[in-house]
């Protein structure tokens, strides 16, 4: 049966992962005219978040074409028969409930499971991003609420703001000057370019300049570890940027310099999504594309799907959501672990009022690899309470993510054992680009979530390729709020009654009713 469509668009963009969305929302924005495909019944591809009945269908069924999430597996674990611990009983008490596999199903429409989870800095690129273009109405967020690192073999804060350096107890009086200076030091680089102390680590690693700064030990990890978040092959401009865009994040929001999405990051797809339906973009799901090919007279795009053909000047897909690009090479790109638990991971100061958002990053012995964990409580809205979600994500190695994974969920569980209910690993693959040819030759393909805490790679990779398609177009300029709209016939210097201050908004309204009774007498 034929669709009730136009079939004629400016672009057609396929897949609603978060940077297609992104593309599609500024196309949409600066008058273009978008249909937007996607063969899930959910926004956001690999970028979603998802509740747990539909991860464990994902995860169980054979991985269909389009897909690049490979590898799935999980399991449920036996809530353990031996005595609990103290910290265990208290929250079994405080909820009142006791978890197994039938009340965690029967919760299922409760979690925001993110696929590739991912938390923002205050000052970053997509927080930018967001608030320029006003999409920020569509979100909203929770500050992080510790930023971790290990310690003789516990978890422990790092301190960030300066009333934290100066109350923590984990650091000498003297540790604390050192730390001080070393980020006052850090935040005035680049302002002065002949800065000699600098000059003589440029092309060396971040790790030359800590150790020439006689920084202690435990301050060298601390930033290492959680405020550069950087290796030991780093270099110094690299690390230097790191720690800025940390201490540049500091005091916006909260005492942390990130911030993670209420309700799991397939919120920001389905932003983007909004802004672009807001202006004229027409979505359809569960719909998937049948062929794709290029009109050699008109040079324009064709799509055929679901029996019917639209025509583009442009296309952009995500990896392997068109036919040709099935035969594509796909490799490991992102091991990925989630972890379902009762009890949350770390001592009681970390997990104060029931927990929120704590993040940590793990190192191999030998500091060649590396993951993100993210903890997050039922105050991020991602899972009920007396619940926690560990996210676990590292660079792929192998296409079996537990072994990836492996020597990360050692360094977490060896110190304190969580009462693991479920846990599940996959992989997320990238596409590999061979040479193109027919209708490749105009189609646009994204790239595959790449391994990084914020959203720098993605925003850079729509920039990049709006840029091609709109040549001197702003990418994703502001966009009114409602009642800064002017409809065609209203006097744009009126004011709205709404936006007066309530003493005025009261006296205008008694002057109308004193209207009203004038010429009710009259």
């Amino acid at each position: 049966m034929a669709d009730d469509l136009p079939e004629q668009f400016d672009l057609i963009v396929i897949g609603t992962g978060f940077t297609e969305s992104c593309i599609a929302a500024a196309a949409s924005r600066v008058g273009k005219s978008v249909l937007h495909l996607d063969i899930n019944d959910y926004y956001g591809n690999v970028w979603g978040s998802l509740g747990i009945e539909d991860l464990i269908s994902l995860l169980a069924r054979e991985a269909a074409p389009h897909s690049t999430l490979r590898n799935g597996s999980y399991h449920w674990h036996e809530q353990s028969a031996a005595t609990p611990t103290s910290e265990t009983e208290e929250m079994k008490v405080e909820t009142g409930q006791v978890w197994t596999r039938e009340t965690v199903l029967a919760m299922s429409r409760r979690f925001c499971i993110d696929l590739c989870p991912r938390v923002l800095y205050s000052a970053g690129e997509l927080v930018q991003l967001l608030i320029k273009s006003n999409i920020c109405r569509y979100t909203e967020f929770r500050a992080v609420d510790n930023v971790c690192m290990h310690q003789n073999g516990t978890i422990v804060s790092v301190p960030c703001s300066r009333s934290d350096i100066f109350n923590t107890k984990s650091l000498t009086i003297v540790e604390k000057r050192l730390l001080m200076k070393f980020m006052n030091a850090c935040n005035d680089y680049g302002e002065d370019k002949c800065n000699e102390d600098t000059l003589a680590f440029r092309g060396r690693t971040f790790f030359d300049y800590l150790k020439a700064q006689r920084v202690t030990e435990k301050i060298a990890s601390c930033v290492t570890q959680a405020i550069a978040m950087c290796g030991p092959d780093t270099s110094f401009e690299e690390g230097m940027l790191r720690t800025q865009r940390f201490l540049h994040s500091l005091g916006r929001y909260g005492n942390t310099p990130f911030l993670y999405p209420m309700y799991g990051c397939g919120e920001f797809p389905q932003s983007f999504c909004r802004q672009c339906a807001v202006y004229g973009g027409i979505y359809c799901l569960k719909r998937s594309v049948d062929d794709c090919s290029v009109d050699v007279n008109s040079n324009e795009v064709l799509i055929s799907s679901a029996g019917t053909t639209f025509r583009a000047k442009h296309v952009v897909s995500a990896p392997r959501y068109l036919p040709a690009s099935r035969d594509y090479v796909m490799r490991p790109h992102l091991s990925r672990g989630l972890f379902l638990s009762s009890t949350p991971l770390g001592n009681d100061v970390l997990n104060k009022g029931g927990g929120g958002v704590n993040i940590l990053r793990l190192m191999d012995n030998e500091g060649a690899r590396e993951a993100i964990f993210i903890q997050l409580s039922h105050y991020s809205g991602a899972c009920p309470k007396g619940l926690y979600l560990f996210h676990l994500t590292t660079p792929a190695v192998s296409d079996d993510p537990a072994a990836d994974l492996r020597i990360f969920t050692l360094q977490l569980f060896q110190y304190a054992e969580p009462e693991i209910i479920f846990s599940s690993y996959f992989t997320l693959t990238a596409q590999s680009q061979p040479d193109k040819g027919g209708a490749d030759d105009i189609v646009y393909y994204t790239d595959a979530p790449s391994y990084e805490m914020d959203y720098y790679d993605a925003i850079a990779n729509a920039r990049h390729i709006f840029g091609k398609l709109y040549t001197d177009v702003e990418f994703l300029p502001r966009a009114p709020d409602v009642e800064e709209i002017v409809v065609d016939g209203e006097d744009p210097s009126a004011l709205n009654e709404h936006s007066l201050p309530e003493d005025l908004r009261a006296q205008l309204q008694d002057m109308q009713q004193a209207t009203e009774e004038m010429d009710i007498q009259d």
